[in-house]
């Protein structure tokens, strides 16, 4: 079976290389980012793709969109996604189109290698793997407000957008940098299922949500 892997952080890359091929991998392809990844993918056909949910250039749902784009154009081949933390709403969106040759792990996964080489072999097989954390918020987000989604952290930002602060405010704030606000951000727009518009438009539609009031 061949593999290709797109992950940015070299290390992580060379750990799952390593596993893939112990696996009896052939890994033909390795990138950092989506576009790599769909250029790859393209060039060899392989049986599966090993895909970082966040990636560069944004380091939001590049891999999620990636993927989708792979199972359209490609369905021969398999995905397996991996997330530093529990991401369901990704999950649901993967599995909403495609419900065989497709995974979902986290990546502490990784460590036990044995587990991780089967949950590889059998997504590229046409099998499922999801890990056990995202089944259990995947049977309970339909009951959950959004805001529940929220951290602690994540929860004090939106406030802190809902007074009308900007980044750089709610930085000066919270004693934290321009870049983790930024982050902290990207993450609420996540997890409240805001749809991909101009940056603007978003905070508020976030604020909103926090409101109780629905934004169009």
């Amino acid at each position: 079976m061949r593999a290709v892997i797109a992950e940015d952080s070299v290390l992580l890359r060379i750990g799952v290389v390593k596993v893939l091929e112990a696996a009896g991998f052939e890994v033909c392809a390795e990138t950092a980012d989506a576009h790599g990844l769909l250029a790859a993918v393209e060039e060899h056909r392989p049986d599966l793709a090993v895909i970082d949910v966040r990636m560069p250039p944004g380091f939001t749902d590049e891999g999620v969109r990636a993927a989708l784009v792979i199972r359209r154009q490609w369905p021969d081949t398999a995905v397996l996604l991996l997330s530093q933390y529990v991401e369901e709403r990704y999950a649901a969106d993967l599995l909403a189109s495609h419900t065989s040759g497709v995974g979902y792990l986290l990546k502490e996964r990784i460590a036990d290698v044995e587990e991780f080489a089967q949950s590889a072999r059998r997504v590229a097989g046409g099998g499922t793997a999801l890990d056990p954390q995202v089944v259990a918020q995947l049977l309970v987000r339909r009951h959950r407000d959004p805001l529940d989604r929220l951290t602690p952290r994540e929860r004090e930002v939106l406030e802190l957008m809902a007074g009308g602060r900007s980044n750089a405010g709610i930085a000066a704030e919270l004693v934290v940098s321009d870049s983790a606000v930024a982050k902290h951000i990207n993450s609420i727009f996540t997890k409240l299922d805001l749809p991909r518009a101009e940056a603007d438009h978003r905070r508020v539609l976030a604020v909103l949500r926090l409101l109780g009031v629905t934004g169009g």
